[in-house]
């Protein structure tokens, strides 16, 4: 007997066994969706059950024709930090840039001293507050980065605050260190010592203690150069830790074809990649991860180039890059919404980059991002016409229900 059964559902199954071209979410209408043991163990048609619900699972929900996807997949946050950057905010909107403000010391620095003030459980606290919003919006997986320590004590600080969410709330985290982010005020005019560092000290460390799932590094003139870049990826390899980039995102520095050299997962923001670049991400299998709150926030005029991707085949991922200098942003629908009105994707793109692509972002497109036999039963419920409304309201859709790993909230 089934642990779970929900029935008189309508299903986005974004599945390719049931995508066509007709239905790139891959329908199924009148369906109905099983779980056990975390697992999803049936997935099809309801009048293809092969008893009556209630002979079947320990628990039946029927879901009133509501709409199912798969539980969505955030797989680019900074959620874990202290302080507020709003004032920030007004500074760009009188005409400073992001740039200027970073060279005079605020940006993600000041986000740094912050954060290097509050302790291990305020962070946790904070962490906690901005979850569940995530999850209140349908969010089952999310991807947590570091980078606003830039210390090895802080940065540990940092990631294990990431893990310790996992204790604390029903959702999957994957860590990424990116020690990588700035240049921290004591290292000022000695970048080079501090790559160092970071190649040295901090990764070894990281990876001893199974702390990161994943590397970043941001390739920008504000930040680290590609030479600084291919150091820390080259010693993240040697420990065997797959990497990512925060790429191309305010010049063409040619760090796609970077990342596609060291096969990273994803490249990500990408607004200035070059089609070379891009050319090399195909044949890598790197995502490009489009973060259109931080395109709004930042009020940048140059768009990622979507045609590129579509010609060459690289799937294109959606993420909140929650952080708080250049995107204040905690639900995934949202993202939907800018992905399709300012970046000109398809419903359908959105939504694949928020299940099926952002969980190959993570490495984990054989566990989530489809209903689908085997996967996890990471479920989110919606009161919508179909899955192309997910991407229509403007300030997000609110779910009915949300199922982790077979357990409803």
């Amino acid at each position: 007997m089934w642990d779970t059964l929900w029935t008189d559902v309508h299903l986005a199954t974004m599945a390719p066994s049931h995508i066509t071209p007709t239905d790139p979410y891959g329908c199924i209408k009148n369906g109905a969706i099983a779980a056990s043991d975390g697992k999803i163990v049936w997935v099809g048609a309801a009048i293809d059950l092969p008893d009556l619900p209630q002979n079947l699972a320990r628990q039946v929900h029927h879901m009133a024709h509501q709409w199912a996807t798969p539980g969505l997949v955030d797989a680019h946050t900074h959620l874990v930090y202290a302080g507020d950057r709003s004032n920030e905010f007004a500074r760009r909107l009188e005409g400073t840039s992001y740039q200027q403000i970073a060279r005079e010391g605020g940006g993600i620095n000041a986000t740094v001293s912050a954060t290097r003030a509050a302790s291990e459980e305020a962070l946790l606290e904070l962490a906690i507050k901005r979850a569940k919003r995530m999850l209140a919006g349908g969010t089952t997986t999310i991807e947590i980065k570091s980078g606003y320590g830039l210390t090895l004590h802080d940065e540990l600080k940092l990631l294990r605050v990431g893990r310790a969410l996992e204790k604390h709330l029903p959702v999957r985290v994957h860590t990424t260190f990116l020690g990588a982010h700035a240049l921290p005020p004591e290292y000022t005019g000695r970048q080079d010592a501090y790559v160092s560092a970071l190649v040295e000290e901090m990764l070894p460390r990281i990876a001893e203690e199974k702390l990161a799932d994943s590397v970043d590094a941001f390739c920008e003139s504000i930040a680290f150069s590609p030479h600084e870049v291919e150091r820390i990826f080259e010693a993240a390899t040697k420990l065997n830790l797959p990497v990512r980039i925060h790429a191309d995102q305010m010049s063409d520095s040619n760090s796609c074809a970077l990342a596609a050299r060291f096969m990273a997962l994803s490249a990500d923001h990408v607004e200035y990649a070059n089609e070379g670049g891009i050319k090399a991400m195909a044949a890598a299998g790197t995502v490009a991860m489009l973060l259109p709150g931080a395109f709004y926030f930042i009020r940048e005029t140059k768009l990622p180039p979507i045609d590129l991707f579509r010609i060459h085949k690289v799937p294109m991922g959606l993420a909140t890059d929650c952080n708080p200098g250049t995107s204040p942003v905690l639900d995934m629908t949202t993202v939907l919404n800018m992905a399709c009105t300012l970046m000109r994707l398809t419903p359908a793109e959105a939504l694949h980059g928020a299940t099926t692509v952002g969980a190959q972002a993570l490495n984990m497109q054989k566990d989530i991002g489809l209903l689908q036999e085997s996967y996890s039963a990471d479920i989110t419920f919606w009161p919508v016409s179909g899955p192309h409304e997910l991407s229509y309201w403007i300030g997000g859709v609110t779910p009915t229900a949300r199922v982790f790993k077979g357990q409803m909230d």
